[in-house]
């Protein structure tokens, strides 16, 4: 997957810049898609996070912010820098993270 190149990078690619604060880069080997259903998924948690906060449920709240973290993860955003794992770790960490995304159900999935 090539950078985004809309957005600024670190000179080690590791961190993009956004209004000066610098937050992890997705991890630069995800196949494209791979990177595409994650990131669908993390769209979908993050919308039903704000239903449910509108809703007031905080039981669903507490699923919904675990699939962004999970899906965080998977990209590389969270949880151990990807820079300082393996392939064989970096693609562990990723397809683990899609099978617990595609293998959830309720509101919010990204399916």
């Amino acid at each position: 997957m090539s950078r985004n190149p809309s957005l600024e990078h670190t000179g080690d690619g590791r961190y993009v810049v956004i209004d000066g604060r610098r937050w992890r880069a997705s991890d630069p080997d995800l196949p494209p898609d791979i990177a595409g259903r994650l990131r669908r998924h993390l769209m979908a948690a993050r919308r039903a996070v704000g239903a449910v906060l509108r809703a007031q449920d905080e039981k669903a709240e507490r699923g919904a912010r675990r699939r962004v973290q999970t899906a965080k993860v998977a990209l590389g955003e969270r949880g151990a820098p990807w820079w300082d794992q393996t392939s064989a770790e970096r693609r562990a960490r990723w397809m683990e993270g899609l099978a617990t995304l595609d293998g959830e159900s309720g509101p919010g999935q990204g399916r």
